[in-house]
């Protein structure tokens, strides 16, 4: 019951589904399921058989690509972000896997062939789903415009204010952010390595810009 209620009120609270009526919401927890992971577990694999749509209601994903032994973040998804395959295509990633990086991470998942009959009753639903996924991959294609015309201090800085617009806690002149990001995984979001993410943050910290340590992020004069 307790699950059937979480998924029920994500739904409701959900921007994609704010216009349903309540039926409407029930009739979509029928098709949706609700999938709870750990820190590193996998969410999905290259080549899973049956295609879905993912929206995050708790935590945050990476989206990673292997290819030739080597991985690359492709994406970080936040609470209430769509993921998996957004662009309604059955084929899928060959080589793309999502795998949990907060401590616990909830999820609503659709089976592909079920989100497109929603989007097919609803027009609503449709125009709001192709702005949502629009908008995201506007923001993709401006980390990779980052990435390319940015030198490593400036990308470490960047990902560092975004991840405290979105998850930061204000206090006093400060801001505050639940860290569950190792020197690594920063070092994979914006293309670095692990030696070079912790220099640069020992001098920010040197710099008394910043305090880091496995708990939390201080942003103090970024």
């Amino acid at each position: 019951m307790e699950v059937s209620e979480n998924k029920y009120w994500f739904l409701r609270n959900h921007q994609l589904f704010r216009t349903l009526a309540n039926s409407e919401v029930e009739d979509l927890c029928i098709v949706s399921r609700f999938i709870v992971a750990k820190k590193k577990d996998f969410i999905y694999l290259a080549n899973d058989d049956i295609p879905r749509i993912y929206l995050l209601k708790i935590g945050m994903i990476r989206i990673v690509e292997m290819e030739n032994g080597k991985e690359t973040i492709k994406d970080i998804i936040r609470q209430g972000d769509l993921f998996g395959e957004i662009s309604l295509s059955k084929s899928g990633s060959k080589t793309e896997m999502a795998q949990a990086m907060s401590k616990e991470v909830s999820i609503c998942s659709f089976r592909l062939e079920d989100f497109e009959n929603v989007l097919a009753k609803n027009s609503q639903i449709a125009l709001t789903y192709t702005k949502m996924v629009g908008e995201k991959m506007k923001n993709i294609s401006n980390r990779y415009s980052g990435l390319v015309f940015r030198d490593v201090r400036s990308r470490l800085i960047a990902f560092l204010k975004d991840w405290a617009a979105t998850e930061g806690v204000k206090d006093g002149n400060n801001i505050r952010i639940k860290n569950y990001l190792t020197h690594s995984d920063i070092a994979g979001i914006i293309c670095s390595t692990r030696q070079t993410v912790t220099e640069l943050i020992n001098d920010l910290e040197y710099q008394r810009k910043l305090t880091y340590t496995r708990s939390e992020v201080v942003l103090k004069d970024l």
